[in-house]
């Protein structure tokens, strides 16, 4: 295996724009949710004349599809994700809206048949009911209670409170509340493996929001720990947790 500094100095510098992540072919792994969402999304699209896709990132899942209906519309609130989506999927037809998350989606009422998301920052239920269409379809997979802790806690320590974020239950009975109907509710926890230090820096640079002040600096001496745990044949391991929900707008 390369060097301590010579892993963290790549990984430091690699590109982490987008939501690709293809950087780590090789240095982790994870499990994948047993649904596979984006063959499901792309079936979706394929039978509906309208759809929005929430936080779109770059556009890799919903580039994936290989038909779009014919009003075809995703959001993204980062700049460097916005641009790379619009340079993919405006050539496709698909319009991309920068949008605040937070606030209003910039849409009419009932503008959408299907409303559709992969790993969303926050779902705003109130606004993704009033987009839909009546007898439309909210079709997402989101991010599970305390995903990846085992490798956030690393660096932050225990976080209990954030533990109980994310929970299905809760977020179905917000999605009732904002006048919704819950079709399907499945769940997964998918292990994850990183196997060089690189990967772990990498991985943090581009989830801003696991370690939100991560350096390299301010956290060199843990990444030189688990850089020497990895040395010695044992992989930082952590578990992913993840949705597939499915809710509908009452006709």
């Amino acid at each position: 295996m390369r060097s301590f500094d010579d892993l963290v100095a790549e990984a430091d510098a690699a590109d982490v724009s987008g939501w690709g992540f293809g950087w780590l072919d090789g240095r982790a792994t994870e499990e994948r949710p047993p649904w596979g969402f984006a063959r499901l999304l792309a079936d979706r699209l394929a039978t509906v004349d309208s759809a929005l896709d929430l936080d779109t990132g770059g556009g890799e899942v919903l580039g994936e599809a290989p038909i779009f209906p014919p009003t075809m519309v995703a959001t993204e609130g980062w700049p460097p994700n916005a641009a790379r989506a619009r340079s993919a999927l405006a050539p496709r037809g698909v319009k991309i809206v920068d949008a605040v998350p937070g606030e209003a989606l910039p849409f009419e009422d009932h503008t959408f048949t299907l409303v559709t998301a992969r790993h969303p920052v926050a779902p705003d239920w109130p606004e993704i009911h009033r987009v839909l269409r009546p007898g439309g379809s909210y079709f997402a997979q989101h991010v599970g209670p305390a995903s990846a802790f085992e490798l956030i806690e690393e660096f932050l320590g225990p976080l209990v409170e954030e533990r109980r974020g994310r929970d299905p239950d809760l977020e179905s009975a917000a999605a009732r509340d904002a006048g919704l109907e819950i079709v399907h509710l499945s769940t997964a926890r998918c292990r994850m493996e990183f196997y060089d230090i690189g990967a772990v820096v990498w991985t943090l640079r581009k989830c801003v929001w696991w370690v939100p002040d991560f350096s390299v600096v301010k956290y060199d001496a843990m990444l030189r720990r688990l850089d020497a745990q990895m040395r010695a044949g044992k992989p930082v391991v952590a578990h992913s947790t993840r949705h597939l929900i499915e809710a509908r707008r009452p006709s």
